[in-house]
């Protein structure tokens, strides 16, 4: 297993990878870290008989989550994937969208063991971490370097894997476009995110501001961000 992997050459929406690896009809899914529930929507609304259970532990968002009225099949939860309120053995699929990496690290063991411990043989656990690479990256690391605890989250998989909790089915490598019309848009959705304290004095955020808006355009600022997906099974 390799943490990254350079050139990525193909760049997609993460949905395309999902449906090219995943089935979710008639499956039980558990989402870990569901933020805002996008892809959690795409998922439940996506085909027939799922039933996505969806777990947060920003208890702003997870509030606003609960509104949430028009997906009947999906149960939003709070919890942390270290301590999963759940049952041995429960779920079809287990998701992890650039969330293993949040979970503190002295628990990032536990919360693989919890995901081991939930999933169903012969199950699928699908866990996507960004890269420590790429333009985005050298913007967000000036306010929030990832670097140290990224590793930890794949150091974690590595360990599970090699306890036999889990086995690699794959590793696939993409970039994902992310796009932002002004830098109001990202300062709103990356720096003043709920989950997360960004303290960012005038300096920084001058230089914060000055490095984005080198990659704006006419059409906003474009990036694209290098992506692994840890495909597991039980």
């Amino acid at each position: 297993m390799k943490i990254a992997q350079s050139p990525i050459n193909k760049t997609c929406k993460e949905r395309e990878i999902l449906n090219q690896e995943l089935s979710f009809d008639n499956k039980k899914i558990l989402e870990l870290g569901c933020g805002k529930a996008k892809l959690t929507r795409i998922i439940a609304q996506g085909g027939k008989n799922r039933h996505v259970t969806a777990t947060e532990v920003d208890k702003i968002q997870h509030k606003k989550n609960l509104q949430i009225n028009d997906l009947p099949n999906v149960d939003f939860v709070f919890a942390g994937s270290q301590n999963l309120p759940f049952e041995d053995n429960s779920f079809d699929i287990i998701l992890l969208f650039k969330s293993l990496h949040h979970v503190p690290m002295e628990y990032m063991d536990d919360a693989m063991k919890e995901i081991s411990r939930v999933l169903k043989p012969e199950g699928l656990a699908y866990i996507s971490e960004p890269i420590f690479a790429g333009d985005f990256n050298d913007i967000l690391r000036l306010f929030h370097d990832e670097q140290e605890v990224r590793a930890a989250a794949f150091d974690s998989i590595i360990k599970c894997v090699k306890a036999g909790d889990l086995k690699l089915v794959k590793q696939i490598f993409f970039k994902t476009p992310r796009n932002y019309p002004e830098f109001s848009d990202f300062e709103q959705l990356i720096i003043n995110v709920t989950h997360s304290n960004h303290q960012l004095n005038d300096e920084l955020m001058e230089e914060v501001k000055r490095k984005f808006m080198a990659h704006m355009s006419d059409t906003g600022a474009h990036f694209e961000t290098p992506i692994r997906v840890d495909l597991l099974t039980k």
